[in-house]
């Protein structure tokens, strides 16, 4: 069983920046990948980002170049720094993870973004 509780979200003016986390129950160094999605109103959710063990990353095109994503095994922490932030953005923003097969979801944490 694993428990992901999202947190740092909140209003931000359009061109700011953000740093999302990502707190997991237990030890999260070998979990392989660790995944951040957001959804925006009345949209379906979209992947952003992940991360696997070895500190791969990957990003949406969207978000590519102004978001990044971190990992602190010590931490059982994963972050999301958002930077040159655009209302676009705004959305909930979710981590996740498999773990033996399950899929496990934060509860999510709100980033809205003013113009």
């Amino acid at each position: 069983q694993v428990q992901l509780v999202e947190s740092g979200g909140g209003l931000v003016q359009a061109g700011g920046s953000l740093r999302l986390s990502c707190a997991a129950s237990g030890k999260i160094g070998n979990i392989n990948v660790i995944n951040w999605y957001r959804q925006a109103p009345g949209k379906q959710r979209e992947f952003a980002a992940f991360i696997t063990s070895g500190g791969s990353t990957n990003y949406a095109d969207s978000v590519k170049g102004r978001f990044t994503i971190s990992r602190d095994n010590a931490k059982s922490t994963v972050y999301l720094q958002m930077n040159s932030l655009k209302p676009e953005d705004t959305a909930v923003y979710y981590c996740n993870l498999v773990f033996r097969n399950l899929q496990y979801w934060g509860q999510g944490t709100q980033v809205t973004v003013s113009s």
